[in-house]
């Protein structure tokens, strides 16, 4: 969990909130197999990756002010800083490849 707060309280808990209703409508889905509980999972999770690379647009655009400001930047620390960047969009990500895979086990059940 230490992601969570590497990541930014801003854009990681918010996702961590869409993760887990994710979880709750595959749950669900499992006992009312729906066509609009299938579509809330694509939609909350091709939302969550879409959140998670705004996150890094603003977090990255933050940083390449701070850049520009200073006068000479270690490689390190912009290495460190794309890292971190890239938590919030990595995570959205892995939200959406279990919402598509939650999808296609719903619809593998309901074809059955």
């Amino acid at each position: 969990m230490n992601f969570i707060i590497e990541g930014g309280w801003t854009f990681m808990i918010p996702l961590l909130a869409l993760l887990v209703l994710v979880v709750i409508l595959f749950i669900r889905g499992m006992k009312n197999n729906t066509e609009k509980n299938s579509k809330l999972i694509k939609s909350i999770s091709l939302f969550s990756f879409v959140f998670g690379v705004l996150g890094f647009v603003l977090g990255m655009l933050g940083a390449l002010k701070a850049i520009s400001m200073a006068n000479d930047i270690a490689p390190q620390v912009l290495a460190g800083g794309f890292r971190v960047g890239l938590i919030a969009p990595t995570f959205g990500l892995f939200i959406f490849l279990l919402g598509r895979l939650f999808d296609i086990i719903l619809l593998w059940k309901r074809e059955n």
